[in-house]
C-alpha cells in the first residue's frame, strides 16, 4: 500500500505534467538535437575482444605487442597471379598507406634478384603456392580502431580482385560496413511492425502514432546520452532502440487504457489524464524493477559485454517509464479530440469462454508441464554446448573477409595465426629448441621467427636492420605461430594449451597472444558468467516479486513459469540443429525472464485481488486469466513484432539469432502464462494462501470454497 505522502507526491506531479503538456513537449524537442549529436558521436565497437578484463595474459601480451613493437593489428594478404617484380610494387604502394607499420615478404629479407629458392624450403613452399603468394601485414594502431579500418579498405582498393586481405580487422571492417547499411532499415521494420500490431489489437488508428513519437524520442534520448559511456558495442547499438521500443510499449498501452476509463467516469481529459498518470506511475514504476532487475543482472558479467548492453537498456527502461507519464500524456492530451474519432473497437474477442475451458483443463496443462520439462532442460543444457564463439561466422559467406579467410584455408592451409612474445635474454639455442617442440604440436603449420626464417644457410647477422627490428625490441622477440585449426574450435583451444606450457617451460613470462588464445579466454571467461548473470537476475527478480506480492511461495511459482519458457525457447535450437552466437544465451535469459515476467505478475496480482475480495480458487483464477489474456497478447504481440521482422532481415548472425529468440521468446512465455500459470495458481492455491501477507486469513475448506474471517 502507498502512504499518503507518496500519493500526495504522485498526484501533484500528475497535475504539472497536465498543466505543463505544452512545455514539456517542447523541451522534449529541444532535448532532440544533443541526443542526435551525442547519438553520431558515440563511437560503435565492433570487436568482441575489447570486452575481456584486462588483467588477462592475452590482453596484457596484446597491449606489451603496441607498446613495445608499435604494433596492433594483424593481417595476411593472398595476392594471386601476380609476377614477382609486381608483388613488390604493390608491397611497397601498401606501406605507404597510412597506420600501415610493416609489410613482410620475401624482399623484405632479401632483393628480388636473389633468388626466392634461397630460402628454407619449408618456409618457401608455406607462403607460395604456384599461382599465389603472402605477406604478412602489421599496423600501428589496434584491431578495431577506426584508422585500422580505413587502411584495411584503402588497401582493398590498392590490391583490386587478386588481393584477399583476412584477419581480425578485416573482420570488423566488413561487420562495420554490414551494420551500418543494415541498422537504419530494421529499425524502419521494427517500427512499422510494431505499428501494424498496435493497429490492429489497440481500440484507435492514431494511438499507435502518439506512441512512436513518445518512444522514439525517449530512444534518441537513450542513444544520445550514451556519450558519457564514451563507446558502446554494435551489439548493444543493434538491439537496444528494437528491445527499448518493444519493452517500453507496455507502458504507453497501459497509460491509454488508464486514460480512457478515467474519461468515462469524469469526462474532463485533463482530470481523466491526472488520474491516469497517477495510476500509471504506481503500476509501471512496479513492473519496471524487474525489467531493468535483468539488464543490470548483466553488469555482473566479467566480460564487460554485459555491463555496456545491461547500463544501456536499463537506462533505457527507465527513460521509457519517464516518457509515459510525461511525454505521452502532453501528445494525448493535444491530440485527443482525433484520437477520440478514430477509436475502433479492438480485435481481441472477450476471453471469459476461453479462460475457462483452460482452467477446466488444469490437471491435463499441469501433466502437460510436467513432461515437457526434461526435454525442455535437455535442449536448454545442449545449445549452451553447442554455441559459437568464431565470429566470422556471424557474416555472410559474400563477405570481402569471409572470401579472404577461405582462401587462406585453401591455399595455405591456414586457419588461424597466433603470436609469441619471447623475452630476448632467452638463448636463441632454447628459442630454436622451443620452436622444434612447438612444430610437433598437433595443428601447428610452422613457428615463424629470426632464427625459423635464417635457418642454417643464412647467419642472422646477413639481414637487414629493418627486417631483425620487425621481429626484435630490446624486451621481446616475436614469433608467429600458423595453424591449422580454426578459432574457437575444440582443436585449437587444446592447441593453445600445449603451446602456453612448452612457453612457460622455456620463458615463464613469455605470452601468447592473438586471435585463437584470446577467444579461449573469452570461452572461460563467458561460461562463468553464464553462471553469475543467471543466478544473480534469478534472485534479484525473486526478491523484487516477494516484495510486489508480499509473498513467499508466489516468486517460485512465477520464476517456475518463465524460467520453464526460456528452456524451451533456448532448447529449440539444439532440437533444430541451430548453432547460436555466444552471446545469446546469456543476454536472452536474463531479458526473457526481466522482459516477461510482467505478465506473469499482473496475473497473479489480479487473482490475489480476487481472493481477498472473497472470490473462490477457480472464480478468481477465471478473473485474473480473463482479465489479463488482453493485456498479455497485445505486450507479447509488440515485442513479437519489434524483433520478428529484424531477425528476418538481418544478415548479421548474432542480431539475427538474438532477434529471433526475442520474438520466439515473448509468444512462448505468453502461451506459458496464459496456460501454465492458472494451472499452477489452482494447484498451489492452498501454501499461496498460507504465506502471502493479506491471504493468511482466508480459511480455504475442502471444496476449495473460501471464507472471509469477520473484520
Amino acid at each position: 500500500m502507498q502512504s499518503r505522502k507518496d500519493v500526495k507526491i504522485i498526484m501533484h506531479f500528475s497535475k504539472k505534467v497536465v498543466k505543463y503538456r505544452i512545455p514539456i513537449l517542447i523541451l522534449a524537442v529541444l532535448l532532440m538535437i544533443p541526443s542526435v549529436i551525442g547519438m553520431t558521436r558515440t563511437r560503435i565497437n565492433y570487436d568482441m575482444l575489447n570486452y575481456l578484463p584486462e588483467d588477462m595474459e592475452t590482453v596484457i601480451g596484446q597491449d606489451e605487442l603496441m607498446n613495445d613493437f608499435g604494433k596492433g593489428a594483424f593481417s595476411f594478404i593472398i595476392v594471386e597471379d601476380m609476377p614477382n617484380k609486381d608483388v613488390a610494387a604493390l608491397k611497397k604502394r601498401i606501406e605507404d598507406v597510412e597506420h600501415v607499420d610493416t609489410v613482410i615478404w620475401y624482399d623484405s629479407i632479401f632483393d628480388l634478384s636473389v633468388p626466392m629458392e634461397l630460402l628454407p624450403d619449408r618456409i618457401y613452399e608455406e607462403f607460395n603456392t604456384d599461382d599465389s603468394t603472402m605477406m604478412a601485414v602489421f599496423f600501428d594502431s589496434a584491431t578495431s580502431a577506426d584508422v585500422t579500418m580505413d587502411a584495411v579498405r584503402e588497401i582493398r582498393s590498392i590490391c583490386g580482385r587478386q588481393c584477399y586481405v583476412s584477419g581480425m580487422s578485416a573482420l570488423v571492417t566488413d561487420l562495420k560496413d554490414l551494420c551500418e547499411r543494415e541498422e537504419p532499415i530494421y529499425v524502419g521494420i521494427a517500427v512499422i511492425l510494431a505499428c501494424a500490431a498496435m493497429f490492429l489489437l489497440l481500440d484507435s488508428w492514431l494511438v499507435p502514432v502518439a506512441f512512436l513519437i513518445s518512444i522514439g524520442m525517449m530512444i534518441l534520448l537513450n542513444l544520445g546520452t550514451n556519450i558519457f559511456l564514451g563507446e558502446i558495442s554494435y551489439v548493444t547499438k543493434a538491439l537496444s532502440a528494437v528491445l527499448q521500443l518493444a519493452v517500453t510499449m507496455d507502458y504507453s498501452i497501459f497509460l491509454w487504457s488508464s486514460y480512457n476509463e478515467e474519461r468515462e467516469k469524469y469526462g474532463e481529459p485533463t482530470v481523466a489524464m491526472e488520474n491516469a498518470i497517477h495510476k500509471t506511475l504506481t503500476s509501471v514504476v512496479g513492473s519496471s524493477v524487474t525489467t531493468v532487475a535483468g539488464f543490470i543482472s548483466l553488469c555482473f558479467m566479467s566480460f564487460t559485454l554485459g555491463r555496456d548492453l545491461g547500463i544501456v537498456m536499463a537506462k533505457g527502461v527507465l527513460l521509457g517509464v519517464l516518457g509515459s507519464v510525461t511525454v505521452l500524456p502532453a501528445l494525448i492530451l493535444i491530440l485527443d479530440k482525433p484520437l477520440q474519432k478514430t477509436k475502433h473497437r479492438s480485435l481481441i474477442p472477450d476471453m471469459g469462454k476461453a479462460a475457462k475451458k483452460i482452467i477446466r483443463a488444469f490437471p491435463v496443462l499441469l501433466v502437460i508441464f510436467v513432461l515437457m520439462i526434461a526435454p525442455a532442460l535437455y535442449g536448454y543444457t545442449r545449445t549452451n554446448d553447442e554455441v559459437y564463439y568464431d565470429m566470422g561466422q556471424c557474416l555472410p559467406k559474400d563477405m570481402d573477409y569471409v572470401i579472404a579467410n577461405s582462401k587462406l584455408a585453401e591455399d595455405f592451409d591456414i586457419a588461424s595465426t597466433h603470436m609469441l612474445l619471447v623475452d630476448t635474454d632467452v638463448p636463441s639455442k632454447d628459442v630454436r629448441s622451443m620452436i622444434d617442440e612447438m612444430e610437433q604440436v598437433d595443428g601447428v603449420k610452422y613457428v615463424l621467427g629470426l632464427e625459423s626464417v635464417v635457418g642454417s644457410r643464412v647467419p642472422e647477422e646477413v639481414l637487414p636492420d629493418s627486417i631483425v627490428d620487425i621481429m626484435k625490441s630490446d624486451r621481446w622477440e616475436l614469433l608467429l605461430i600458423n595453424s591449422e585449426y580454426k578459432v574457437a574450435s575444440s582443436k585449437v583451444n587444446h592447441q593453445v594449451t600445449e603451446l602456453n606450457r612448452i612457453l612457460k617451460k622455456y620463458d615463464e613470462g613469455g605470452m601468447l597472444i592473438g586471435e585463437a588464445p584470446c577467444m579461449k579466454d573469452m570461452i572461460v571467461t563467458t561460461a562463468h558468467d553464464f553462471k553469475v548473470v543467471n543466478a544473480i537476475s534469478i534472485i534479484a527478480i525473486f526478491v523484487i516479486i516477494a516484495l510486489v506480492e508480499k509473498s513467499f511461495s508466489l516468486p517460485f511459482i512465477l520464476i517456475a513459469v518463465i524460467e520453464f519458457a526460456i528452456f524451451i525457447n533456448l532448447g529449440l535450437p539444439h532440437y533444430l540443429g541451430q548453432n547460436l552466437p555466444f552471446i545469446a544465451p546469456i543476454c536472452i535469459s536474463t531479458i526473457q525472464l526481466g522482459a516477461t515476467v510482467d505478465y506473469a505478475i499482473l496475473m497473479t496480482t489480479r487473482y490475489k485481488a480476487e481472493r481477498i475480495s472473497g472470490e473462490d480458487r477457480k472464480q478468481s483464477v477465471w478473473k485474473a486469466l480473463s482479465t489479463s489474456i488482453p493485456s498479455i497478447i497485445v505486450s507479447g504481440a509488440g515485442l513479437f513484432a519489434a524483433t520478428f521482422g529484424v531477425a528476418l532481415y538481418s544478415n548479421i548472425d548474432i542480431i539475427s539469432s538474438m532477434c529471433m529468440l526475442l520474438a520466439r521468446g515473448a509468444v512462448v512465455s505468453m502461451i506459458s502464462v496464459i496456460l501454465i500459470l492458472p494451472a499452477m495458481l489452482m494447484l498451489c492455491d492452498k501454501p499461496i494462501c498460507r504465506t502471502t501477507r493479506g491471504m493468511r486469513e482466508i480459511k480455504i475448506n475442502e471444496k476449495n470454497d473460501v471464507e472471509v474471517k469477520a473484520q
